[in-house]
This record gives structure tokens, sequence and C-alpha cells, in this order.
């Protein structure tokens, strides 16, 4: 399969973007665009607005203003074009479904048993290297091969981009970073946008080809060079930020430690010195 490098092709495209809750502002004129084959990542605290993001983009949450396209289209009449895996899915160790199962699921979106592609099937289990659990309970599974399970069940029916919420949490470092390097495979090799949310953008920064930062439901949009700045995050939080450069790292710090102001990435990889 050839590789993908990343284009100019949009797959999303988010413009002018506001969105209000219980008469609170929770987005404010958040744009940008993903580009086929880019890895991206969503970061901010809890309450940033990231959630509310993704409802908007699977076309869950209603917005004021604004537009999101998909392919070039209103983003629900492309809603196959999406996969989605939420932050955490609780599987009971007794459950009778194998990983194949769940993943056939995804592709018919009723009954694993009834007319699942099962090409399709054994193309997602292979796209995150499942082949080896395939016929065990997704229940039994590790925390890292869960994780791959329900990427593959987002997978199933071949979306052209893919959102992640939080798909690192709860995972040990080495789980971690196979799941990071298997993102960048997706991809790379089969030209999939994949938007990842997450709190601290250290862990993706050797896929990351694009940056969405969200603070109080405003966002500087970027590469990560264009955006871990120290003029950008000051608007974006109306603080003074310093951001320091120290043996290859990035350092995001206050530079009144008073204000209480909360970093959700204090230290990132220097983007030309990866381990």
């Amino acid at each position: 399969m050839p590789a993908f490098s990343v284009s100019t092709d949009p797959v999303l495209e988010v413009s002018n973007l506001c969105v209000r809750l219980g008469g609170r502002q929770v987005l404010q004129d958040i744009s940008f665009t993903l580009n086929k084959g880019s890895v991206s990542a969503l970061i901010g605290e809890n309450g940033a607005g990231k959630t509310t993001l993704l409802r908007s983009i699977l076309g869950i949450q209603p917005w004021q203003k604004g537009s999101i396209r998909v392919l070039g289209k209103t983003v629900r009449g492309q809603l196959s074009q999406i996969g989605y895996v939420p932050q955490k899915i609780a599987f009971d160790p007794y459950l009778p479904l194998r990983t194949r199962d769940l993943v056939a699921l995804g592709q018919t979106g009723r009954h694993w048993w009834q007319g699942s592609d099962t090409a399709a099937v054994a193309d997602a289990l292979a796209a995150v290297q499942a082949e080896s659990f395939a016929e065990q309970r997704v229940g039994m599974l590790s925390g890292g091969q869960q994780q791959r399970a329900v990427i593959a069940h987002a997978l199933a029916r071949r979306p052209r981009l893919l959102l992640l919420d939080e798909p690192l949490a709860n995972l040990d470092f080495a789980s971690a970073s196979r799941l990071v390097e298997l993102l960048g495979v997706l991809a790379r090799k089969q030209g999939i946008s994949v938007l990842v949310t997450a709190h601290d953008m250290n862990p993706l920064l050797p896929i990351l080809d694009h940056l969405v930062y969200l603070v109080g439901g405003r966002a500087a949009a970027g590469n990560v060079a264009e955006v871990v700045r120290s003029d950008v995050l000051n608007r974006l939080y109306g603080y003074p930020v310093e951001v320091l450069q120290h043996r290859g790292r990035l350092l995001i710090l206050p530079k009144n430690p008073q204000q209480g102001l909360e970093i959700p990435c204090h230290v990132h990889e220097d983007l030309d010195e990866h381990d």
C-alpha cells in the first residue's frame, strides 16, 4: 500500500463556529481545516469545549453560527465518512463478544452476524494490528488492546475522518506509544485525517501535523510552532504566558503564578528532537 503525504485536500473544514449551551457561550468563532492524511490534536482542559466541538462535528450538537463541512459537504450528509472513538467504553469481562464481532458491529451498525463485509472487518483488524486477539473476548483484553479494538470498530466502514476522544487516557507509557505510532500509520498509509483530543500533546508530537488549542471556548490553530508561542497564548488565555525552550523542550508557564492559570500542556518535546 503506498504511503500518503499530508495533502492540501480538505477533509474537515470548521468555519467561525459558535455554540451556546444554557445561555453560556461554549465555543466562540472556532475555525480550522484538517487535510487528508494529517494527524491533529485538539488540546484543552476539562470545560474548554473539546467535547462540544466533537459533538458538533458528529452532527449531534447544534450551533448558532458558522459551518462544518466534511469532504466539501454538510456534516449530516457525510456521517458515514466519520469514525468516532469515545473516551471510555467499559466492557464486561464475561460479555460473549469477540474482537472480530465488535468490529463487524461497527461495519453493519446493527447485528454483527447480519450482512457484515468480511473484507472490511479483516482490513480494520489488520489496520490496528489486532489479528492476534481477533477471537478473544473484548472484555478480557488489556487496555491497549481494547483501545485498538474500538478503533478497528470505528474503521470498519472505511471513514475518511477519524475522531478520538482522549484515546491515551489510562494507558501505560508503552501502550500509549504504540497507539500513537498506529495513528500515524493510519494517517500516512491510508490517507485518513485523524483528530485526537488530549490534555497533553507530548505523546502525540512525533506524528502531529496540526494543533487546535482550546481555552475557554476560543482556539488558536496551526502547527505547533505557530500556536505554542507567547504572543498567541497571551491572547488566548488573556494572561501573560511564557514559552521557554530548554534542552530541546518547550515549557509553557504563567508569568504570574498567582493568576492560577491552567495550562493544558506545560512541557512539549521540541519539534526537531524526538526520543
